[in-house]
């Protein structure tokens, strides 16, 4: 099964008021070329869930400073300032979340788990609104499963039918988010025939992957 399409195509699957999750880390591992085409569709009223919203002129930062974003699920803003100066002006709601939580909260939705236990976030302003449970004489907050509708994520090397290999720390949020959204399209800097990745550097299997695109350029 050949699952790849052209960029166009598959920028045609997000529409406005969609909620999408985009892989990276200060732009290392972003789909380039996704967001550049989403930039141009000029899709809006998006809610999305990144680790951080990169800076004005890299990789998801182009979503924030074109102001397709509606609502913002993430780790940290502060690469970016006009992150900020949305969230200040209440054009944008900004959910924070501590790191680690939202790696979990993303796994547990490709796990279908019903949420996560931790101690982060207890005793502080991030463990408003919700419930608490107590183990063995210590408070642990309950985070729920996030998913997406759609995630974008990059690779490497994918084969044809999604297998993905990384390269290096462009791995980061990409191998969990691909388990976790409705639709999930893989931005590959190689494509090849099935068969010619060795299964042992297989990280994310083609089964998680609906459809690839061609991402070229250099590792990152």
């Amino acid at each position: 099964m050949d699952k790849t399409i052209s960029i166009d195509k598959a920028i045609d699957y997000i529409k406005d008021g969609m909620t999408i999750m985009i892989g990276g880390f200060l732009g290392c591992g972003n789909p380039h070329r996704l967001i550049d085409a989403l930039v141009e569709k000029n899709v809006k009223d998006l809610t999305l869930i990144c680790n951080d919203t990169g800076f004005p002129e890299i990789g998801v930062g182009k979503l924030i400073v074109n102001k397709q974003v509606k609502r913002l699920i993430a780790t940290h803003i502060g690469t970016n300032p006009e992150t900020g100066n949305q969230m200040n002006s209440g054009e944008m709601e900004v959910i924070l979340v501590p790191q680690g939580t939202l790696a979990e909260q993303i796994r547990a939705k490709g796990a279908g788990l019903g949420g996560i236990l931790t101690p982060t976030g207890v005793g502080t302003i991030v463990e408003e609104g919700k419930e608490k449970i107590e183990i063995e004489g210590k408070e642990y907050l309950l985070e729920l499963p996030i998913g997406a509708d759609i995630a974008l994520v990059h690779g490497d090397t994918i084969d044809k039918y999604g297998n993905i290999v990384y390269y290096g720390a462009t791995r980061n949020f990409n191998h969990l988010m691909a388990t976790a959204a409705d639709l999930v399209i893989a931005e590959a800097e190689k494509i090849v025939e099935v068969g010619e990745i060795d299964p042992n550097h297989v990280v994310t299997p083609g089964i998680f992957i609906d459809y690839i695109v061609h991402g070229g350029g250099t590792h990152g």
